[in-house]
């Protein structure tokens, strides 16, 4: 028998949701509304005159090779960022979940990146890599390697991937930590007694029960990466050098506030939310079913 929860008075639960729908109403429903009206209109240079253009914007959008350079370029990004941060998160939650000395004050120098802003971020991988005065850059080069990622759009990129996953393997090492604290030591004690080895073990036993917090891990990175990297890029390389690491979300805030073209930057805006939509249902539809609860 299965215990519910009942409220006497009927407002009640209406008024405990209500703060959250008017948040969520607010700074979601309104704003995504406003996209896509604004996504069929196009104004004039002065931003004086108005017109509905349809689709036009879209089609304008799609037939631009450098868009579509854009788009590939914020697959690569969202890619890596999400491989790296939780691949390296993984391994830390591994290590910091061992019965190892000073083990507590490892766990908690793992969690203070999380508390640092993107823009922040980017500002102190900036200062590290500088190929003026850089510390790490300094070191790159005294070992011989060409490194200049204002010039070099390849290197450029991989930094802005390091910055972005380095910036979030703190928040995906505390739900993995956690997710290792929560498997029964008895299921891992009685492998280990029928000779499995910390491999086995881990591949058999450990990873498939990490799978729910591997799936939400999956999810909140992919929106990460698209969205919330806005800051670890225009702090560190403002997209270039030759929009290099422009990724989606950088160029609809460059069309929009930079060459206001408020038409074509709603317009990508569309795109990202339908993008993103997409992708959650994908995950959601297919790869939950791997998922074991």
């Amino acid at each position: 028998m299965q215990r519910r929860v009942i409220f006497k008075d009927k407002a009640l639960p209406y008024a405990l949701l209500l703060p959250q729908l008017v948040i969520t109403a607010v700074f979601f429903f309104l704003p995504a509304g406003q996209a896509i009206w604004q996504s069929v209109l196009r104004q004039d240079a002065f931003g004086i005159r108005t017109i509905f253009v349809g689709f036009e914007n879209f089609s304008d959008l799609f037939a631009d090779p450098l868009y579509r350079a854009t788009a590939w370029t914020t697959v690569v990004f969202c890619f890596w960022v999400t491989v790296l941060a939780m691949g390296v998160a993984l391994l830390l939650a591994v290590m910091a979940d061992r019965q190892i000395k000073g083990a507590q004050v490892y766990r908690t120098l793992l969690i203070w990146p999380y508390a640092v802003a993107p823009a922040v971020a980017g500002m102190l991988w900036l200062f590290l890599f500088h190929p003026s005065f850089g510390l790490f850059a300094r070191l790159i080069a005294g070992l011989g390697i060409d490194f200049d990622w204002k010039l070099n759009g390849g290197q450029a990129l991989v930094l802005v991937i390091l910055a972005s996953a380095w910036k979030q393997v703190s928040y995906n090492f505390l739900f993995f930590l956690a997710g290792l604290q929560a498997i029964p030591k008895s299921v891992l004690e009685a492998a280990a007694i029928d000779g499995a080895g910390s491999s086995r073990r881990f591949w058999t036993i450990i990873f498939p029960l990490l799978s729910p917090t591997t799936f939400f891990l999956l999810v909140v990175n992919l929106v990460y990466a698209f969205f919330d990297t806005f800051g670890v890029i225009d702090a560190l390389t403002k997209g270039g050098p030759g929009k290099a690491t422009e990724t989606l979300i950088y160029r609809a805030y460059i069309d929009g506030r930079v060459n206001l073209d408020i038409g074509s930057s709603a317009a990508q805006s569309v795109v990202l939310m339908v993008v993103v939509i997409a992708l959650t249902v994908i995950q959601f539809r297919y790869i939950e079913r791997r998922v074991h609860y």
